[in-house]
């Protein structure tokens, strides 16, 4: 009888020694000083914010990755440039390739216009077309990089400002054992609590930041030569087939 009783008893022991680790990384929290508490308030704030910019930028290159692959399919498979670019009116929203393709397009268009005979004549100037193209590449990748700063921030700071609640707490601990003239636990462990809790928050926010930051770069690296490469075969393309010099 003895031994059937002793499982739900050491059971029920272990529940409560549970319940109370966690009521004490809570309390601790709570009754926190102000600094401690805005600082694990800002750090949470922070981790939010990652994972919403994170989150968009997933959609945003799948859906970009997706257009790529289909304008460039139709740019290979496409009789000319005029063809193709009623194409990349309609993909322009979803495909980076097709705003850069529009960029040469249209500087290939003032060419002619300047030529007065239209886009099939031997054209000079394919540097302005160069240019153009080379501009159109960078602002596509300027846009894919805007709010990658709350990331690196999130990810280079997030341990520190953990850090400086870690230090405030650990002085809120030495300040009790002074008040209080004792060092027993009682005394020490919640200052200590909060400020261990701090350091943990600031991790949990910066390690991901820093994850998700080299993976979006590693990302918009490989857009940027794929957008290179492109405007290189438009380049060439154009040079051979309406450029004399």
């Amino acid at each position: 009888m003895n031994f059937a009783y002793a499982a739900p008893v050491q059971s029920q022991a272990a529940t409560q020694t549970q319940a109370a680790v966690e009521w004490g990384i809570w309390s601790a929290v709570w009754n926190a000083s102000p600094i401690v508490q805005l600082t694990l308030l800002g750090l949470i704030f922070l981790s939010v914010l990652c994972w919403a910019v994170a989150i968009s930028k997933f959609q945003q290159i799948r859906r970009m990755t997706e257009g790529n692959e289909a304008f460039l399919k139709r740019f290979w498979k496409a009789n000319s440039l005029d063809e193709l670019n009623a194409d990349a009116e309609d993909m322009a929203k979803i495909s980076t390739v097709a705003r850069v393709f529009k960029a040469g397009f249209g500087e290939l268009q003032k060419l002619a216009n300047n030529k007065s005979g239209g886009v099939s004549s031997h054209l000079s100037g394919s540097d302005n077309l160069e240019r153009a193209l080379r501009k159109a590449s960078g602002q596509e990748i300027s846009a894919m990089e805007s709010r990658l700063t709350i990331l690196a921030t999130t990810g280079s700071t997030g341990p520190f400002v953990g850090l400086f609640g870690t230090v405030w707490g650990i002085m809120n601990s030495f300040h009790k054992i002074g008040a209080s003239g004792s060092a027993s636990l009682a005394v020490v462990a919640p200052g200590i609590s909060e400020a261990l809790f701090a350091t943990a928050i600031g991790l949990i926010a910066a390690i991901p930041a820093v994850v998700l930051y080299n993976h979006f770069v590693a990302q918009i690296r490989r857009e940027e030569e794929e957008l290179a490469n492109f405007s290189t075969d438009f380049l060439n393309i154009a040079k051979r087939n309406f450029f004399k010099d």
